[in-house]
């Protein structure tokens, strides 16, 4: 079998539009829906077809590839393509579903006699534009060399997590991994919020844990975002955010787990969507500090 694919790829936000790009530079065809068409246009300059539909974007497609806001979203766009998808077609589901959700795209890929494969990623804009996302994968062994080069093209690495994706292990990994990035951007925001409050020199923060246990170059760069008015384009929005937030806490009661942080995570970027920065880096959470939202920092 030929190292290209066809790819039939949904979704073309932030990360989408990254994956569209690089699967066309790594020679692979590939042909791109997204709801709104003018943002999907500028892909065409990387070679990349745009289509009208989500059914044009499936047709004759080796491998389709859903990367869309959530569960209830992919399972929707993919029943619009349903009447073009091909018996076998593998699908490679990388949008942040959730759990229960995974279950429902599982069934309608049984429904379709497609391969599934549940295979969230973890990254934002940067290593998504740059090849260097890293796949949590799971689905069947015996299918993974036709998926194998389409998650060479958008990953640096794939961890594998199971046999069925069904089950939903790389999902739940990837809600795992998503807690401590959520809790990780919350305390940096909350860290200039309260410097700023007392009057404290954020550079002597940094000063002061430098190159020990406590030092995180996440935290320096989620902090720089704020600091230096970096908040757009974002690397990964505050919208988006609120959304993954609230499934690792819904994940958490189904499963009798209390996850006050992420609630609180949730919360504070729900405010700073409300205050007007969904559209910016999650980073933006910071301002949820404020009553009054400072102008510059």
């Amino acid at each position: 079998m030929s190292d290209t694919r066809t790819v039939g790829l949904l979704g073309t936000g932030i990360m989408g539009a990254a994956m569209a790009r690089n699967l066309a530079r790594s020679g692979h065809s590939v042909r791109a829906w997204n709801r709104t068409r003018d943002k999907a246009e500028p892909l065409a300059a990387d070679g990349v077809q745009i289509t009208d539909t989500p059914a044009e974007a499936v047709t004759g497609a080796d491998v389709v590839l859903t990367m869309l806001y959530d569960g209830p979203a992919a399972l929707d766009v993919m029943r619009r393509a349903a009447e073009a998808l091909t018996p076998g077609t593998a699908w490679v589901q990388s949008t942040t579903a959730g759990i229960e959700a995974i279950g429902d795209l599982a069934r309608f890929a049984e429904e379709n006699r497609l391969v599934f494969f549940d295979a969230p990623v973890l990254g934002t804009r940067q290593p998504a534009e740059a090849g260097q996302l890293t796949v949590l994968a799971a689905g069947p062994e015996q299918h993974r060399p036709a998926v194998t080069p389409v998650l060479d093209a958008v990953g640096s690495r794939t961890v594998w997590t199971g046999e069925d994706g069904a089950l939903g292990s790389a999902t739940r990994l990837k809600l795992v991994a998503n807690s401590w990035v959520l809790a990780t951007t919350n305390a940096a925001g909350e860290v200039l919020a309260l410097s700023q409050a007392l009057g404290v020199d954020p550079q002597s923060f940094f000063d002061a844990i430098e190159g020990g246990g406590l030092d995180m170059p996440y935290l320096r760069a989620k902090a720089a975002l704020v600091l230096n008015d970096q908040l757009s384009p974002a690397q990964f929005a505050v919208d988006t955010a609120v959304k993954d937030a609230r499934l690792i806490v819904e994940a958490g009661r189904a499963h009798g787990v209390r996850l006050d942080v992420a609630a609180a995570s949730a919360d504070r970027l729900a405010r700073a969507a409300a205050a007007g920065h969904g559209d910016e880096d999650m980073a933006a959470a910071y301002f949820a500090s404020f009553e009054d939202p400072p102008q510059t920092h």
